[in-house]
């Protein structure tokens, strides 16, 4: 029996080498973490259990049957972080370059299947050079059955992928269709094809960094909702987002334990916003003040930012927030914000995660780059996202609500539950000034009457209780109370439940 148990563990210490000494001593040069490394990080210290340690491929041709390596290039299993179940599949680039086969697919698929018959998230690190070309279509199905289960598990379990090192071909179609996406900066990149190819097809010179580095994706293409700048970071971003997100979408949000009061209040929000409408602050400033001691997981920061989307928590639950940043761009609606906040909404309203959206908007952005962009499309996904949601939708208005972006910012009309307004605020058609304009063009060689008749338009229209007493503004708060009136306000509205028309599925303005 002890020659027996003397084996296994020899097996045991074989397949966690991976591809050898060498080559986890080449990774670390790298400034990377191994696949199993970085699965004890993101892990509770002890929690994880391996799947499929001994599984190897068995494929013949182009010499490979003379190379077999345990595990095939990924390393699979589930654990715990911070007590709650997850299940992992952690790339190892020291195998095959992480290259996938048709047992390698399988390994994923397996646990895939695991985390959807548990309902608990998934998260899949990434590091690798594609799909193994030795075993062609073979690999290729492989690809098409892990798609095929983040397409079927999506809405129903979150499915996070971190982006470690290359993450290329049809490799990058199973991230992309997961919830979301994290790289590391200077190690990582995501690209359909590579430097190589692009050189070739359109005479193109660019790096794998410049091509689809984390500087990249992270602040242009809006691929990956965010970048740091080593394993170890990303890693522990990843167990603290965790602990924000319901384990899957019928659980309910998660309950930490607090000693924020939910009724504390904040005098430094009551002059928060200035004096002069035309002044900026920072939105970010409100966020930080209004969740449970400060903590506020921000996505997706260096693309779009003029809309800041992310998690906080409220008496110790789970709450998406939505914010105009009048720092950039003044707040303004155009269609990267419109997008982003229209992903991140809908994700929040898949897994029941109630939405706070704070408003200073002045509209949408004009143009004709936005135009020719599809403006109307993309600002429609965002008004789709709100419109379709039927989580609780709680809303503050702190300063300009104007035009059609007023309706799109979980307005009363479009399914606001409750609709707050700060004193400051301001709720029309457009700023006083264009408005006049306008109204009175004949007017306009006047100055004196120019300007009485906007102090009017401003009396008249600009004032929140205008809203307020069309029922539009459940109420005009106090700023400084603002996080015990949405604490209440979202105490209320745990028990909403919403019925919608049976259909298929909804056609969504992609």
């Amino acid at each position: 029996m002890k020659d027996i148990l003397d084996k296994l563990e020899e097996r045991r210490i074989s397949a966690r080498l991976g591809g050898g000494e060498h080559r986890i001593e080449a990774q670390h040069k790298r400034g990377k973490l191994t696949a199993r490394e970085r699965i004890e990080l993101l892990m509770d210290r002890g929690s994880f259990e391996e799947l499929d340690m001994f599984v190897e491929h068995r494929s013949t041709d182009f010499g490979m049957e003379k190379s077999h390596i345990a595990g095939d290039g990924v390393v699979t299993g589930f654990g715990t972080v911070n007590g709650r179940t997850v299940f992992v599949f952690s790339k190892d680039f020291t195998v095959f370059g992480g290259s996938l086969s048709e047992t390698h697919a399988q390994k994923i698929i397996k646990i895939q299947d695991m985390a959807m018959r548990a309902r608990a998230p998934i998260i899949g690190l990434f590091d690798a050079g594609g799909a193994r070309i030795q075993e062609g279509v073979a690999a290729l199905g492989g690809y098409g059955e892990v798609f095929k289960r983040n397409v079927i598990a999506s809405g129903v379990i979150p499915q996070i992928s971190v982006i470690m090192g290359p993450c290329a071909g049809g490799d990058v179609y199973s991230p992309a269709m997961t919830d979301f996406i994290f790289m590391v900066r200077d190690t990582s990149y995501m690209f359909v094809t590579g430097p190589d190819v692009v050189k070739t097809v359109t005479n193109e010179v660019v790096t794998a960094e410049e091509l689809g580095g984390a500087s990249v994706h992270a602040t242009k293409s809006s691929i990956a909702d965010g970048a740091y700048d080593n394993d170890v970071e990303t890693l522990l971003q990843m167990r603290r987002l965790i602990d924000f997100l319901p384990a899957n979408s019928t659980s309910g949000v998660p309950e930490w334990p607090s000693f924020d009061d939910v009724e504390r209040i904040e005098p430094s929000l009551d002059s928060l916003v200035p004096d002069n409408p035309n002044k900026p602050y920072d939105i970010k400033e409100l966020i930080l003040k209004v969740v449970d001691e400060g903590d506020f997981f921000e996505l997706s920061e260096a693309f779009a930012r003029n809309i800041v989307i992310g998690f906080g928590r409220i008496a110790g639950r789970t709450v998406g927030l939505v914010a105009n940043q009048p720092m950039v761009l003044a707040g303004v609606l155009d269609s990267d914000a419109s997008r982003k906040a229209a992903r991140f909404v809908r994700f929040c309203d898949a897994f029941n995660i109630p939405i706070v959206t704070f408003v200073d908007v002045p509209g949408f952005l004009p143009g004709t780059a936005q135009e020719y962009g599809g403006l109307i499309k993309h600002g429609a996904k965002l008004l789709f996202a709100y419109s379709q949601a039927t989580v609780p939708l709680v809303t503050v208005i702190t300063r300009k609500a104007f035009g059609g972006a007023y309706d799109v910012m979980a307005s009363k009309h479009i399914g606001g539950d409750v609709n707050y307004a700060w004193p400051t605020a301001q709720i029309a058609v457009m700023g006083a000034k264009g408005a006049v304009e306008i109204i009175f063009r004949a007017d306009l060689g006047d100055p004196e009457k120019i300007a009485a008749r906007t102090k009017e338009y401003e009396e008249r229209f600009l004032s929140p209780f205008i809203a307020a007493e069309r029922g539009y503004i459940d109420d005009v708060i106090m700023p400084h109370a603002t996080r015990p009136r949405i604490a209440r306000a979202l105490a209320m509205l745990r028990g909403k439940t919403v019925e919608l028309p049976g259909r298929k599925h909804d056609n969504l303005p992609v």
